[in-house]
């Protein structure tokens, strides 16, 4: 069996950043694994005029390496933008853009192989390393492993039935680009979901649409509310406050979580106003425009019949429940980290977890195994229960990678500073006035 020194299963943006970052260290032989035929992110929701929500500086590899060859304004240097760029002056990237610029990374790095699904991972303790079980391929032995299985649509319980029925007009915005000429179409549409994808669809159903007549927009959150974006605010995404987080005690940070969900649950403010701005230009000259937005509401019930797709709603602060008749919903509902059950269960019990069954995840990202399990196990973006809500944030993903790889290398290969935030958070044991 081919032996290498750090496998990654799974290429989304924070594995390949992990391949991005361990390309220039000598002497480290990395494979990176995925099942899907090429690198793509959220193709499903490429909608024109969609931009990431964090600085195009949060690429693969400059917020650690600047000078790195992998880095976006490389990307742009090479496909002869660069010039271009600088006079657009933009500072948040075309989602479509961010997409491509993956997959020129992911082709000029020969660690990444696409194509191939590792189905199982165990410890062999005679080899002193993990072998992994991939697909097409015979099995490669391991002295590390990196999980970078990425996350799954979210649907919430009352709309699965709905979603998987293949005759009813209704689906995860991951999808909408598939389904949008249908959607548009359709004399009724019901968005689900207050985060940034549920702003987007609902933003471009109102643009595309000839008329709004019909379109709804259902939030659970009591408002449609702007991501966090002060300058002070931001410095949850730090290290510093990874750090912080991580070292709090289990039930607290498990309290903490819900409270900040405008940190990753909000939605761009620019978004919001062009989704404002939309609906006056509609309102000039006529009737009010018939789009409806309405926060605090669940959806509680879904059934399809002959008279389209019903909703049972229910308003929190209202304590009040209703009925909607709509022709087609969409999901805007986010994700779920990807179960790692499947992945692990080659290494029984050594796989440590808490009293919630989640895993139990070190500072540096390391799975904490028990048993004859010697060598270690990393995780990438299935930890926001123990680092907080940085974890699925593409801003963080440079500096995670980096951390894995000096943990791996058992030294600094890449000098991270030892302080990120202006904020201190928490308290020393003694505080001078």
């Amino acid at each position: 069996m081919r032996r290498f020194d750090l496998a990654g299963v799974g290429i989304g943006p924070f594995n390949l950043s992990l391949a991005a970052l361990a390309d220039p260290v000598e002497q480290l032989d990395v494979v990176l694994f995925d099942a899907r035929p090429e690198f793509r992110w959220h193709p499903g929701l490429l909608v024109e005029g969609a931009t990431l929500q964090v600085p195009f500086l949060a690429d693969l590899v400059s917020l650690v390496d600047p000078t790195s060859r992998h880095s976006f304004l490389n990307y742009l240097r090479e496909r002869g933008r660069l010039l271009p760029f600088y006079f657009a002056e933009r500072f948040h990237l075309p989602r479509a853009e961010y997409d491509d610029y993956g997959r020129w990374a992911a082709a000029r790095l020969p660690s990444c192989r696409f194509g191939h699904e590792v189905t199982g991972i165990r410890w062999v303790a005679a080899e002193e390393a993990f072998e992994l079980t991939v697909s097409g391929e015979a099995p490669v032995l391991a002295a590390s492993v990196v999980l970078g299985v990425g996350s799954t649509p979210n649907v919430p319980v009352p709309l699965r039935e709905l979603v998987a029925a293949p005759d009813v007009l209704a689906l995860h915005s991951a999808y909408y680009l598939t389904h949008r000429d249908a959607l548009l179409a359709a004399e009724t549409v019901t968005v689900v979901g207050s985060g940034q994808s549920g702003a987007e669809v609902f933003l471009d159903l109102l643009r595309s649409r000839s008329t709004v007549d019909g379109l709804r927009w259902f939030a659970r959150t009591p408002a449609f509310a702007p991501m966090e974006y002060s300058k002070l605010g931001l410095e949850q995404f730090t290290p510093d406050y990874t750090a912080y987080f991580h070292r709090l005690p289990g039930p607290v940070r498990d309290r903490l979580l819900p409270a900040q969900w405008q940190l990753y649950k909000g939605i761009d403010a620019e978004t919001i106003a062009a989704i404002h701005d939309e609906l006056y230009r509609r309102s000039i000259g006529g009737p009010w425009p018939g789009a409806a937005l309405t926060p605090g509401v669940e959806v509680v019930s879904a059934s399809a019949g002959v008279g389209g797709i019903e909703l049972g709603l229910r308003h929190a602060q209202q304590e009040r429940s209703a009925t909607h008749r709509t022709g087609a919903v969409v999901c805007a509902t986010g994700y779920s980290e990807t179960p790692t059950g499947p992945l692990l269960a080659g290494l029984g019990d050594a796989v440590q977890r808490d009293g919630h069954g989640r895993l139990v995840v070190g500072e540096d990202y390391r799975l904490a195994l028990g048993g004859d399990v010697a060598g270690p196990v990393f995780v990438q973006n299935a930890e926001r229960h123990t680092h907080g809500p940085g974890a699925p944030d593409l801003g963080l993903g440079a500096w995670r990678a980096a951390t894995i790889l000096n943990a791996v290398c058992g030294k600094a290969v890449y000098e991270l500073p030892a302080r990120t935030a202006f904020t201190t958070f928490g308290l020393e044991t003694t505080e001078d006035l």
